[in-house]
């Protein structure tokens, strides 16, 4: 029996429901507790959305429970049927710089916050100092040194390539987070409180390292304050400290002896020896900054003149210096790719920047890293440095003029469009909410290839659209956000391509109004939405799409849209609404005519939405109608050779079956959905069924 003792447990039960994973099983956990909910309070009770509708519900029910122990046993079932997470401790930290120099009294300072004595005080430190003067190797440094003192795990975040203007959200910080400790995506919760409670659950009493570098609000890095007192919070800002409660700590400028300890290391002994006679110059030039000094050893190791005076601004100064020596070709393409402020940078981006063939970029790329206008990433792919971006791109204008920055920006985002149809439409051949690949460019070869892609390119194409609208290239920026639904679909990828989505929404009521184009792009951000549990919203987007869908006469956006508005509905325990919905979208695709639009798709879609009634109806406690619509969508399914759909609808219907207390059939319906499941693809799923036949054998 699960032994409800209090009402806090099963509190924290049904909200570790609400707030729980992410993917098809999350989801199939969320609406089976729905309807146990139904059942235990004889009504339908909507899903609540704070913490204290939570509490008032566990309330409701703890009574109930305490009288029916074989309902009891249902909710420890289902509470064994959430996914198990465990703290991992993952790849640890980026490694150190090798001619990291002084900074001792900072250390200390680090050491004294990390070692301290608790006392009902969290562990934070926040180091902070201007452009380039090395805080990110501060806390690198320090947390190398340390690894014997977190064994749990060191785990690191840069946020500094966010695709938004703004920086990731605090959700998508902690998003990244998790991953780093362990966290598989159908484990994922979806919503940013979901996130922050497995945090904690994670790191509680637990001695790791958490490290997030370049964060540029508190807001991103609040909800990451532990509770644990050995795990020890590092921020790194990007810039002047902001209001975090900590233990602000100031990286100052390199005093002349360590900066010279600094070109030395870098450059070598004999270098900086034959400078001497203009080493004062030169240390007052970049004013103890490391980005500086660290471009200053470069050119001691070429026999170069020292570095102009940089002292008002070291990075900037660097940084036109570079490209005075990387020569004009590369530092104009350096210029006309920084405009866009994209977040990866590879040789066919910058390519179409300067209007130059690949093999030509590629070359310039590496030149340009190698005095440090740029950071190689990997896999052919560069970055800038946030402030050399800032600079390069404030050059631009000046440099080349206005036109040729325009023109610059249309050619990357031409590439990334059409890179982005291609890869999607390879992605989702047979997809209708994708559009036809075009016909300039190369195709790839299968839907692993243009998945693979997609990712690769998913921050440069959400930039993309933002930077689309700035220059307003409207068209350009609906038809990139399209683009995006495999991410969405297939890859999960909700916190990152939400801004883009809402960008995209937005302009297409402004230009587009009650068209199919307007009707798919809120169809999209509805989605989104809802797959992060944002539910009031979404509804508001699914609506919308509706409305666009309809006016525009398109039968088949419309009857999904309506579709997607039952899902919904279903997900928040709304199961009469949600299966007013599905007969509403069946009625909508009963409007397709053979020959029309989407009537090659139909039967596949009266399919879906089968088996969709068949859930709400289960919510409902109509079971026996819920049994013939799942039946009647499984034998679909099964005609098709659509073995994960089938074994979905199998799922389905066992959990009916058990609800109607005849678990040796639901029982064989089990054991047929284990037989089309593949272990490496669907191992939470096959989990899920195992936790299922327990409670049908109990």
């Amino acid at each position: 029996m699960f032994e409800i003792v209090t009402v806090s447990a099963l509190t924290a039960f049904l909200t570790a429901v609400g707030n729980g994973a992410a993917g098809e099983v999350g989801k199939q956990v969320l609406v089976s507790t729905g309807a146990l909910v139904r059942r235990t309070l004889g009504r339908e009770t909507p899903l609540p959305s704070t913490p204290e509708g939570w509490e008032l519900l566990a309330r409701q029910m703890h009574p109930r429970l305490n009288e029916d122990p074989r309902r009891a046993d249902e909710f420890a079932g289902l509470s064994r049927s959430l996914p198990q997470v465990a703290l991992r401790p993952g790849p640890g930290l980026p490694p150190a710089t090798r001619d990291f120099t002084d900074r001792q009294g900072v250390l200390r300072q680090l050491r004294r916050e990390a070692t301290r004595a608790a006392a009902g005080r969290p562990r934070v430190a926040l180091l902070y100092g201007p452009p380039g003067i090395g805080t990110s190797a501060v806390a690198l440094h320090w947390g190398a040194d340390r690894i014997a003192r977190y064994p749990d795990g060191q785990f690191y975040v840069d946020v500094r390539d966010a695709p938004g203007e703004n920086g990731l959200e605090p959700a998508a910080v902690l998003l990244r987070l998790l991953r780093q400790m362990g966290v598989e995506p159908d484990g994922m919760p979806p919503t940013e409180t979901g996130r922050e409670e497995l945090y904690r659950r994670l790191t509680a009493g637990r001695r790791a390292l958490v490290v997030i570098d370049h964060a540029s609000s508190v807001a991103q890095v609040r909800g990451l304050v532990p509770a644990t007192p050995e795990v020890f919070l590092l921020v790194v800002a990007s810039g002047p400290a902001f209001l975090l409660e900590a233990e602000r700590i100031a990286v100052p400028p390199l005093r002349d002896r360590d900066a010279v300890q600094m070109l030395k290391k870098v450059a070598g002994p004999e270098p900086v020896a034959r400078a001497k006679p203009h080493m004062p110059a030169l240390l007052d030039g970049c004013a103890g900054n490391a980005f500086a000094l660290k471009a200053a050893a470069l050119r001691l190791l070429t026999g170069e003149a020292p570095l102009p005076d940089l002292s008002s601004n070291p990075v900037g100064g660097t940084a036109r210096d570079a490209c005075r020596r990387v020569g004009p070709e590369t530092a104009r393409l350096c210029r006309l790719t920084a405009l866009g402020g994209w977040p990866a940078i590879d040789a066919r981006l910058a390519g179409d920047a300067a209007g130059v063939a690949p093999e030509g970029a590629a070359r310039m790329l590496a030149g340009a890293a190698d005095v440090r206008l740029l950071e190689p990433v990997g896999d052919g792919r560069y970055r800038f440095r946030p402030e050399v971006c800032r600079h390069l791109a404030d050059d631009a204008g000046p440099e080349h003029g206005i036109a040729e920055c325009s023109a610059a920006v249309s050619r990357v985002l031409d590439g990334l469009l059409n890179r982005a149809l291609h890869a999607a439409h390879a992605a989702l051949p047979q997809s209708w909410r994708t559009e036809p690949a075009p016909a300039r460019g190369a195709p790839y070869g299968d839907e692993a290839e243009g998945m693979t892609v997609m990712i690769a390119e998913a921050g440069n194409l959400v930039r993309a659209v933002s930077v689309a609208e700035e220059y307003q290239h409207i068209d350009t920026a609906l038809r990139l956000a399209r683009a995006l639904w495999p991410l969405q679909l297939k890859a999960g990828h909700w916190d990152g391509t939400l801004p883009a989505l809402r960008i995209a929404a937005r302009c297409a009521d402004e230009h587009h109004p009650g068209t199919r184009l307007a009707g798919a792009l809120h169809f999209q951000l509805g989605h989104c939405l809802g797959e992060l549990r944002q539910w009031e919203e979404a509804e508001g987007a699914v609506l919308a799409a509706a409305t666009s869908e309809r006016a525009a006469g398109h039968v088949r956006g419309e009857a999904s849209s309506v579709e997607m508005l039952g899902l919904l509905r279903l997900y928040q325990w709304r199961y009469e609404d949600a299966y007013e919905r599905f007969v509403e979208a069946e009625r909508v695709y009963g409007r397709i005519g053979p020959g029309q639009e989407g009537a090659e798709d139909l039967p596949r879609a009266l399919a879906l939405i089968k088996r969709h009634q068949g859930r709400a109806l289960r919510g409902m406690g109509d079971l026996t109608e819920s049994r013939i619509r799942l039946e009647t969508a499984r034998d679909f399914f099964a005609e098709r050779g659509e073995a994960y759909n089938q074994a979905r609808t199998l799922t389905d219907l066992a959990e009916t079956l058990h609800e109607a207390g005849e678990n040796a059939e639901a029982l064989t319906k089990i054991s047929e959905a284990e037989r089309l499941l593949t272990p490496e693809k669907a191992a939470p799923h096959l989990a899920y069924l195992a936790r299922l036949r327990e409670r049908c054998e109990a």
